[in-house]
């Protein structure tokens, strides 16, 4: 009998032990695929999860015409769909990317063999991660993990991507990585990177931009066209020679596209400092944290500003926001700002005036009071730093960017230099709002949200001057003894105190002294003679009600001195009361926000202005007619001889006792708007009236805004005329006449009778 060959068992025994390592390979790489499943090695992403990802969707505000004007946000990310997404894209992403992408099923069998292969050649030609997989990494963070967690990670994800494959469509899935992926400067996914770097939509994107865009993934630091431009170019060239290799683009094309640059001119990084309407947005804001707070979504938790992708629709128009703030801007910078410098040239102790004090001690305690309001003093005292340490910290030159109206200034200065320097600084307020509806169109707080973070449209209250007089002239029009046409004696009037002492005020002008003049000639002239008479008729407390009923929510003391407009009030209140006229006398409530969505576009709450009537509509009609001999003969003239304006205009000038505050409230059919002009330290103001009335500091920027839009016929603002009430009100307001019917009548008698 043969004996066995040796030669032959040996091979023998090598294949059983090929194919025992084979099996057992196969077997514990299923176990391990296994485990993975079952979550051996850790949690794995449910089905659940992998329908409803967790991820911080920022919350959109809108404006009235669909523009996005600001986000909130942890993450600057906002969802969109594939087909919002230009094709450009799509194809630069799968060129750069992952080409084989509508092929593979998650896992790239080809990519994994050529980064094997050049492992072991040493000849790199790029990762094996398909976009799938990418989708994965992102949408579960790998956080801080050590080697062997770091290779099970790895291995997750390859499960994750499977199941993302097996529930979704490459379209579905191409639309979720752009959605999660990070493409620098605060721009979560690409609805916020073509935002913040083209400011457009994705759909828009051309094929440079699309290049680019597509390029920055990879690297958002490195990559960046803002920090990295070189780089970011040559990375865009390399997305470009992928899509013509793989036929995305023909070569004619891409080295045509090539020659251009980056494009990225309109630049703006999304946060609370830039875009449209700022001090809005931080004002809606705490409105929207509050509605957030009250109201819980379908698990019973509370909405989240910054996370759950809530859609603001706001009543702001983008164009009209626009217009004001160019409005104030251009008179602040180009008129106003320069004339206050100029007036106080040479001045010691600039831009400070005061009476009956030592001004220099006054200004002391101006700056000292400044200091300790300062962020750097209460950051440095919450480190506990003596406060000697601190005050003498403000005595030393630092580096600082400053605000200028030509532009920010780097500059060296202390930053007690500083502050004396952002004292001389006019600021404004603006609201406008559609008499009708109460939609707020346009808001302005003030200058530079990055630099002036106080809001002077609601958080800011001043003594409003003269534009508190309407409410005075309203109670005497609504007790129906007076009209526009009645006359009074221009004479000075005293007013009895409760103490026994006599209130007697001044007036600015000694126009017509003695005279008999009639009220519309003297709210048109703000006469303050008149203004006491009035008072002295209808006690303090009728007109602080009848404020009241206009909407006015502040504390108002009821005392005579209110006639000429000493109580502080906010600019949205005075607005909103103002506008009281243009609505035939019912009280709508400005309003700032339409309707509340999820991110999925299911209406949350939708708003409608809230209304109450607070005059007869006669009354309400001679008070614009009282409010337009301001415009045709008084103090807000200016808007016929200097600004062109002959359509209806009621309004109101307003003026405080030592300049430090100007208003205008100008109304027109449609629109009912407000400015206030001044420091924000009411001790800085012009020493003249004839700078510091508010025909000079608010009412240009009225006109300067009424301009712009009424130049744009796409916004459908009328210059029509008020429509007037179904009574026939002719005869008030033609005084000859209406002087002669009063004579005719039986108990006429001269209002001098009344002292």
């Amino acid at each position: 009998m043969a004996k066995d060959n040796p030669k032959s068992k040996k091979t023998l025994n090598y294949l059983v032990k090929f194919w025992l390592i084979w099996f057992m390979a196969v077997a514990l790489t299923v176990i391990f695929f296994v485990g993975i499943i079952d979550q051996w090695f850790g949690p794995m992403p449910s089905f659940e999860e992998l329908e409803n990802p967790e991820s911080n969707l920022a919350s959109e505000v809108y404006s009235s015409d669909g523009v996005l004007l600001g986000t909130y946000f942890i993450e600057n990310r906002s969802n969109i769909n594939y087909r919002d997404v230009s094709p450009h894209l799509i194809n630069a992403l799968m060129a750069i990317e992952d080409v084989r992408f509508e092929k593979h099923s998650g896992i790239d069998e080809r990519a994994l063999l050529r980064v094997a292969f050049g492992v072991i050649t040493g000849n790199n030609k790029g990762g094996g991660s398909t976009l799938t997989q990418q989708l994965a990494k992102n949408l579960f963070p790998r956080g801080q993990l050590n080697k062997p967690q770091l290779v099970i990670r790895k291995f997750q994800e390859w499960v994750t991507a499977i199941k993302l494959e097996r529930y979704y469509s490459k379209q579905e899935i191409a639309a979720m990585y752009l959605n999660t992926v990070f493409f620098g400067h605060n721009a979560f996914g690409i609805k916020a990177a073509t935002a913040t770097y083209f400011a457009k939509e994705p759909d828009s994107l051309n094929l440079q931009e699309a290049a680019l865009m597509a390029g920055i993934v990879n690297a958002p630091s490195r990559y960046s066209p803002i920090t990295h431009p070189t780089a970011s170019l040559a990375r865009r060239n390399v997305v470009l020679n992928q899509m013509a290799k793989y036929g995305f683009i023909s070569n004619q094309i891409r080295d045509s596209v090539k020659q251009l640059p980056l494009g990225v001119s309109k630049f703006a990084q999304m946060d609370h400092n830039q875009g449209l309407a700022r001090y809005f947005r931080e004002y809606l804001r705490g409105q929207l944290k509050k509605w957030c707070d009250e109201h819980t979504k379908p698990d019973g938790t509370s909405y989240n500003l910054y996370k759950d992708g809530l859609k603001i629709y706001t009543t702001i128009d983008s164009k009209m926001q626009r217009y004001a703030e160019e409005a104030v801007q251009e008179h602040l910078a180009n008129d106003l700002q320069p004339d206050f410098y100029q007036h106080w040239k040479g001045y010691t102790n600039a831009p400070f005036a005061f009476d009956n004090e030592d001004p220099q001690e006054a200004v002391q305690q101006i700056i000292d009071q400044a200091v300790r309001r300062s962020e750097r003093y209460r950051v440095m005292k919450n480190a506990g730093i003596p406060t000697d340490s601190i005050l003498m910290s403000f005595k030393i030159p630092v580096e600082m960017r400053v605000f200028s109206w030509a532009g920010d200034i780097d500059t060296i200065m202390t930053p007690l230099d500083s502050i004396r320097y952002y004292k001389f600084f006019m600021q404004a307020g603006l609201i406008s709002m559609e008499s009708r509806t109460g939609f707020v169109r346009a808001y302005v707080g003030g200058n530079d949200f990055r630099y002036f973070k106080f809001d002077h449209v609601i958080q800011g209250k001043r003594q409003v001057g003269s534009t508190f007089k309407p409410f005075l002239y309203t109670l005497a029009m609504q007790e129906g003894e007076y009209s526009p046409c009645y006359k009074v004696s221009n004479i000075q009037y005293s007013v009895e105190l409760y103490d026994g002492t006599f209130w007697s005020p001044k007036n600015s002008s000694d126009e017509r002294i003695g005279e008999e003049v009639t009220l519309k000639w003297a709210l048109a002239n703000s006469n303050n003679w008149i203004s006491a008479y009035l008072i002295n008729r209808f006690s303090p407390q009728s007109v602080v009600n009848m404020a009241h009923k206009m909407g006015v929510t502040s504390d108002i003391p009821a005392v005579p001195s209110i006639a000429l407009g000493t109580p502080d009030i906010s600019l949205y209140e005075m607005v909103g009361a103002m506008n009281t006229f243009a609505d035939k006398g019912v009280y709508v409530e400005p309003i700032f926000v339409t309707v509340i969505e999820d991110h999925n576009g299911n209406t949350l709450e939708r708003f409608v202005a809230k209304k109450t009537e607070a005059m007869d509509e006669v009354t309400a009609y001679k008070m614009l007619r009282l409010m337009q001999g301001v415009v045709e003969t008084g103090t807000g003239i200016r808007l016929r001889y200097r600004y062109g304006f002959e359509n209806p205009i009621a309004g109101k000038t307003g003026t405080t006792q030592n300049q430090s505050d100007g208003w205008f409230m100008g109304i027109t059919p449609d629109l009912t708007t407000g400015i206030w002009v001044g420091a924000d330290d009411r001790s800085v103001h012009f020493r003249s009236i004839s700078l510091g009335q508010g025909a000079n500091m608010a009412l240009p920027i009225w006109a300067l805004y009424m301009r712009k839009v009424y130049s744009d016929p796409s916004l459908g603002i009328s210059q029509g005329d008020f429509e007037k009430p179904l009574k026939d009100v002719s005869i008030e307001f033609d005084c000859e006449k209406y002087d002669r019917d009063q004579k005719n009548s039986s108990g006429y008698k001269s209002d001098t009778d009344e002292f």
